[in-house]
């Protein structure tokens, strides 16, 4: 049977730069990312802080050992199709509860949208286009 897999195309961060979202362990992170969430390691440095980054579809994000708060950041990710999303995020083992897709208003636009925590605790929103 083969593998559902959403497209993630637009990451937006919730504050400033989505290839320097916070984290306190970065060896402890990359775990997450790789097997859970599916993005492809593409860079690692350890100076001028830990940090790393990832690419999966088309869009790249980074995380960084940089002194932030991980509880408050994250990214928003505009995938393809949400429901193929939450069934991918599931078969690559996310056991974290998940909210219940939802619709969500941002300006003019319409979502579906749910979020997830990482183990670092940064929140991520995932959402599909309704307009």
């Amino acid at each position: 049977m083969e593998k559902l897999k959403a497209i993630f195309k637009k990451a937006w961060p919730y504050q400033d730069d989505a290839m320097q979202l916070p984290v306190t362990d970065l060896a402890a992170a990359i775990p997450f990312y790789e097997t859970i969430m599916g993005f492809r390691l593409v860079l690692r440095k350890d100076s001028p802080v830990k940090s790393a980054e990832f690419s999966r579809d088309d869009i790249q994000i980074g995380l960084a050992e940089n002194g932030e708060d991980p509880t408050q950041d994250g990214c928003f990710f505009e995938v393809d199709n949400l429901e193929k999303a939450l069934m991918e995020l599931k078969g690559n083992g996310l056991t974290k509860e998940l909210t219940d897709i939802k619709p969500q208003m941002h300006g003019t636009t319409s979502w579906k949208v749910f979020f997830i925590v990482s183990p670092n605790g940064l929140c991520y929103c995932l959402g599909e286009r309704q307009n």
